[in-house]
């Protein structure tokens, strides 16, 4: 297991080791075969992963027997059949308020515990409270979480800067525990949620890290479009303006990966890496090859001299 490659690293004040890269599920392993999955998330673990990221998403593929939560379900069933061990492991999930306040923080928390298969969670990411809920009652809820012990640490995911830190102060007011990560996009075009001076701010503050995710935005910074790709999470928005400045910045960063000898998409992957504030990067794979290729994305930047770096950097700058 290349774990240097890896290096695990604390996520804010949490205590909890986590690798550098981590493997999110998203929507992937219901499009896939089950035998698929479980390879994916099995050369994970081999790769040195520790970290996996799941969440209750609704069914897309109009076969799953539940309307909702069957992500969750698959995820503990390929879990197991990954052969990876509970205690060895960091898992994370979200709270995404969808049913609030008919459905609490504890129970929409039991209802995924009881999709996977687990006892707890490691990390439970709240994501910005629905209107009508303060922020300070949705820290005291996570902190309710985090005493009954179906929640070992908590985070925040796709938070504005001003309500991350008004949570941050709440906590502190509060006696819970302070958030011990950000989960944020953040790619070489899209850079100013993690980097604004505000939310560095509150990042600190907290003592919490990044955790990255979307940095391929949606793979189109891998630079398979540019060879006429038709199919994958992407190809039917390369003219959606949102796409926009990564369909810009991909000839770029190809050339650049020629040049140094890379691709893309490790180039992509090892960006966030240049912010010391990040501490692991998420992404998700539809292969033990994509899993594989990726994870080499955490040791590049130590081969790159500081001109390649500040090169890394320019693309999709501003």
């Amino acid at each position: 297991m290349p774990a240097k490659c890896l290096r695990p690293r604390l996520l804010g004040s949490s205590g909890l080791e986590v690798s550098a890269m981590s493997l999110g599920s998203w929507r992937t392993f219901e499009h896939l075969p089950e035998e698929t999955g479980s390879a994916i998330m099995a050369a994970a673990a081999d790769e040195g992963i520790n970290f996996f990221d799941d969440a209750r998403y609704n069914d897309e593929t109009g076969g799953a027997p539940l309307p909702t939560g069957y992500s969750e379900v698959l995820f503990g069933q390929l879990f197991r059949a990954a052969g990876l061990r509970r205690d060895e492991v960091v898992v994370a999930n979200k709270l995404w308020w969808e049913f609030w306040p008919e459905q609490s923080a504890a129970a929409e928390l039991d209802g995924s515990l009881a999709r996977m298969g687990f006892d707890h969670v490691d990390v439970i990411y709240a994501n910005p409270p629905p209107e009508g809920l303060p922020v300070a009652d949705m820290v005291a809820a996570v902190g309710g979480l985090l005493g009954s012990g179906k929640a070992r640490a908590w985070a925040m995911v796709n938070w504005p800067a001003g309500p991350c830190g008004e949570a941050v102060a709440a906590a502190a007011g509060l006696g819970v525990a302070p958030p011990c990560a950000v989960q944020l996009p953040y790619s070489l075009v899209h850079r100013s949620w993690v980097e604004d001076p505000e939310m560095t701010q509150a990042l600190h503050a907290a003592g919490a890290g990044v955790v990255a995710s979307f940095c391929l935005e949606g793979g189109v910074l891998s630079g398979k479009y540019l060879a006429g790709a038709t199919t994958g999470r992407a190809a039917a928005a390369l003219d959606d303006p949102r796409a926009a400045a990564a369909v810009a910045a991909a000839p770029g960063l190809a050339a650049l990966a020629a040049a140094l000898g890379t691709t893309a998409a490790a180039l992509a992957l090892a960006f966030p890496f240049t912010n010391a504030d990040v501490t692991t990067v998420l992404f998700g794979a539809t292969s033990p090859e994509q899993v594989r290729a990726n994870c080499a994305a955490a040791s590049l930047l130590d081969r790159l001299s500081p001109g390649d770096i500040d090169r890394l950097r320019q693309i999709g700058a501003g």
